[in-house]
């Protein structure tokens, strides 16, 4: 956790590169804010295919959720830039990749955070997109298309949620479950009265970050700006 001194720091340096900004370049990126949420995150358990890994980043920037950890514990989590769009430079990524299993380190982080477990599998009974409960912060677990999620990852979940299906093939692509679970459940986390936007502080540093992000020369404006900090 940063302390005030941290932040009053990042809070100037923002103030500095907003003037590097155009004013609908700056619109944006508070209109952005206003729907971004951590109330939901993901966690992504040994996703190995580039374009399907891809596919759930986008959807996570266009509905709004801000970060996605990743798991590493088989396969290297390969992103297609293709099919992303530039959607990583927007969220906040976090991998698990120390050891050979890693998804009980991601569990346990996110639950001292006062995360939900939920596991996402077409074969457990548990919730439905339309009344998984969201008044505390879930993160949804998504593994890989071919063998799901694994033993572990579903035994120490907190629970289930799977997408109603009517035809007979066995389950949804991963990108298109993420794209569906995660509209629905945003679309109802914004219609509720549950504090799920960023804080304050939060707003500023994802602002200065996606400054450094889209402007050019940054790092010269950061030697400058620091100059001026020290006189």
């Amino acid at each position: 956790m940063q302390n005030t001194s941290d932040n009053l720091q990042e809070n100037a340096l923002l103030d500095f590169l907003l003037e590097y900004i155009t004013p609908e370049r700056r619109a944006k990126f508070e209109k952005v804010l206003d729907k971004r949420t951590r109330h939901i995150t993901l966690i992504l358990e040994d996703i190995f295919q580039a374009q399907n890994a891809s596919a759930v980043l986008r959807s996570c920037d266009l509905t709004g959720i801000q970060d996605v950890h990743i798991v590493e514990n088989q396969y290297v989590y390969d992103i297609n830039p293709d099919v992303v769009v530039g959607s990583t430079k927007w969220l906040n990524l976090y991998k698990y990749n120390q050891s050979s299993f890693n998804t009980i380190e991601a569990y346990d982080s996110l639950k001292e955070k006062g995360y939900r477990i939920i596991a996402t599998s077409p074969h457990e009974s548990g919730y439905t997109p339309d009344d998984l409960p969201l008044d505390k912060p879930i993160a949804l677990v998504f593994g890989t298309e071919k063998t799901g999620l694994s033993d572990k990852a579903l035994s120490n979940a907190d629970g289930f949620i799977r997408i109603p299906m009517v035809g007979f093939t066995e389950s949804y692509n991963i990108s298109v479950s993420a794209a569906l679970l995660l509209y629905t459940l945003t679309n109802r986390l914004r219609q509720s009265d549950y504090h799920w936007q960023l804080k304050p502080q939060e707003r500023k540093q994802l602002m200065l970050q996606w400054c450094k992000n889209t402007i050019k020369r940054v790092g010269v404006l950061e030697q400058e700006y620091f100059k001026r900090f020290e006189r």
